[in-house]
Protein backbone atom coordinates (compact mmCIF):
# COMPACT_ATOMS: atom_id res chain seq x y z
CA UNK A 1 0.00 0.00 0.00
CA UNK A 2 1.38 3.57 -0.83
CA UNK A 3 1.45 6.50 1.81
CA UNK A 4 2.17 9.25 -0.58
CA UNK A 5 0.42 11.84 0.77
CA UNK A 6 1.59 10.99 4.69
CA UNK A 7 5.62 10.59 3.00
CA UNK A 8 4.96 14.17 1.47
CA UNK A 9 3.68 16.02 4.45
CA UNK A 10 6.27 14.30 6.17
CA UNK A 11 8.73 15.40 3.71
CA UNK A 12 6.97 18.90 4.31
CA UNK A 13 7.39 19.04 7.88
CA UNK A 14 11.05 18.21 7.99
CA UNK A 15 11.59 21.54 5.29
CA UNK A 16 9.63 23.54 7.97
CA UNK A 17 11.54 21.92 10.99
CA UNK A 18 14.93 22.99 8.54
CA UNK A 19 13.01 26.45 8.10
CA UNK A 20 12.66 26.90 11.49
CA UNK A 21 16.60 26.21 12.24
CA UNK A 22 17.66 28.06 9.45
CA UNK A 23 15.86 31.43 10.39
CA UNK A 24 16.60 30.90 14.24
CA UNK A 25 20.43 30.42 12.65
CA UNK A 26 20.08 34.06 10.71
CA UNK A 27 18.65 35.52 13.56
CA UNK A 28 21.26 34.34 16.02
CA UNK A 29 24.13 35.53 13.43
CA UNK A 30 22.37 39.19 12.84
CA UNK A 31 25.80 40.83 14.09
CA UNK A 32 27.83 38.61 13.18
CA UNK A 33 30.22 39.95 10.12
CA UNK A 34 29.87 38.42 6.96
CA UNK A 35 27.25 36.30 7.97
CA UNK A 36 25.18 35.28 5.12
CA UNK A 37 21.65 34.66 5.70
CA UNK A 38 20.20 31.25 5.02
CA UNK A 39 17.06 30.50 2.90
CA UNK A 40 15.36 26.64 2.56
CA UNK A 41 14.37 25.85 -0.60
CA UNK A 42 11.57 23.03 -0.73
CA UNK A 43 8.23 24.36 -2.29
CA UNK A 44 9.21 25.82 -5.49
CA UNK A 45 11.25 22.17 -5.97
CA UNK A 46 8.09 20.02 -4.89
CA UNK A 47 5.97 22.61 -7.79
CA UNK A 48 8.86 21.82 -10.38
CA UNK A 49 8.65 17.93 -9.92
CA UNK A 50 4.98 17.66 -9.80
CA UNK A 51 4.80 19.87 -13.02
CA UNK A 52 7.66 17.70 -14.40
CA UNK A 53 9.75 20.44 -15.03
CA UNK A 54 12.33 20.00 -12.29
CA UNK A 55 15.83 17.92 -12.87
CA UNK A 56 14.56 14.16 -13.37
CA UNK A 57 16.28 11.07 -12.52
CA UNK A 58 16.54 8.36 -14.85
CA UNK A 59 19.29 6.40 -12.74
CA UNK A 60 19.12 5.76 -8.88
CA UNK A 61 22.83 7.21 -9.63
CA UNK A 62 21.57 10.39 -11.11
CA UNK A 63 20.76 14.13 -9.21
CA UNK A 64 17.46 14.81 -9.27
CA UNK A 65 13.94 13.59 -8.11
CA UNK A 66 12.16 10.71 -10.07
CA UNK A 67 8.55 11.85 -8.39
CA UNK A 68 7.56 14.59 -5.75
CA UNK A 69 8.04 11.81 -2.95
CA UNK A 70 12.11 12.44 -3.98
CA UNK A 71 11.88 15.87 -3.41
CA UNK A 72 13.58 16.84 -0.06
CA UNK A 73 14.61 20.67 1.39
CA UNK A 74 17.95 21.90 0.67
CA UNK A 75 19.31 25.04 1.99
CA UNK A 76 20.91 28.33 0.19
CA UNK A 77 22.76 31.07 0.85
CA UNK A 78 20.15 34.55 -0.45
CA UNK A 79 22.36 36.88 -2.13
CA UNK A 80 21.55 40.72 -2.20
CA UNK A 81 19.80 42.41 1.01
CA UNK A 82 22.80 44.25 1.97
CA UNK A 83 22.43 45.17 5.33
CA UNK A 84 25.42 46.44 7.16
CA UNK A 85 28.62 47.59 6.14
CA UNK A 86 30.48 44.51 7.45
CA UNK A 87 28.60 42.28 5.16
CA UNK A 88 25.78 41.17 6.94
CA UNK A 89 22.69 40.65 5.16
CA UNK A 90 20.54 39.67 7.81
CA UNK A 91 17.36 41.53 8.13
CA UNK A 92 15.46 41.27 11.41
CA UNK A 93 12.31 42.02 10.41
CA UNK A 94 12.29 39.75 7.34
CA UNK A 95 13.47 36.93 9.65
CA UNK A 96 10.51 37.25 12.19
CA UNK A 97 7.90 37.60 9.49
CA UNK A 98 9.44 33.87 8.29
CA UNK A 99 9.86 32.86 11.43
CA UNK A 100 5.91 33.61 11.76
CA UNK A 101 4.78 32.19 8.65
CA UNK A 102 6.88 29.26 9.22
CA UNK A 103 5.40 28.59 12.51
CA UNK A 104 1.99 29.02 10.23
CA UNK A 105 3.04 26.47 7.94
CA UNK A 106 4.17 24.10 10.39
CA UNK A 107 0.95 24.39 12.18
CA UNK A 108 -1.57 23.72 8.94
CA UNK A 109 0.75 20.62 8.00
CA UNK A 110 0.41 18.50 11.31
CA UNK A 111 -3.10 19.44 11.05
CA UNK A 112 -3.54 17.92 7.38
CA UNK A 113 -1.04 15.15 8.66
CA UNK A 114 -3.36 14.46 11.85
CA UNK A 115 -6.06 14.12 9.39
CA UNK A 116 -4.82 11.76 7.18
CA UNK A 117 -3.79 9.77 9.91
CA UNK A 118 -7.54 9.90 11.29
CA UNK A 119 -8.82 8.58 7.93
CA UNK A 120 -6.25 5.77 7.79
CA UNK A 121 -7.71 4.93 11.40
CA UNK A 122 -10.99 4.89 10.39
CA UNK A 123 -10.54 2.73 7.07
CA UNK A 124 -8.97 0.53 9.33
CA UNK A 125 -11.16 -0.03 11.87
Amino acid sequence: MEYSNIDLLHRALDASNLRQETVSSNIANVNTPGYKAKRVEFESLLKDAMDGTGLQRTNERHYGVSGASDVTATVKEQDGNMVGDDGNNVAIDTEMAELSANSIYYQALISQTSAQYSMLRSVLR
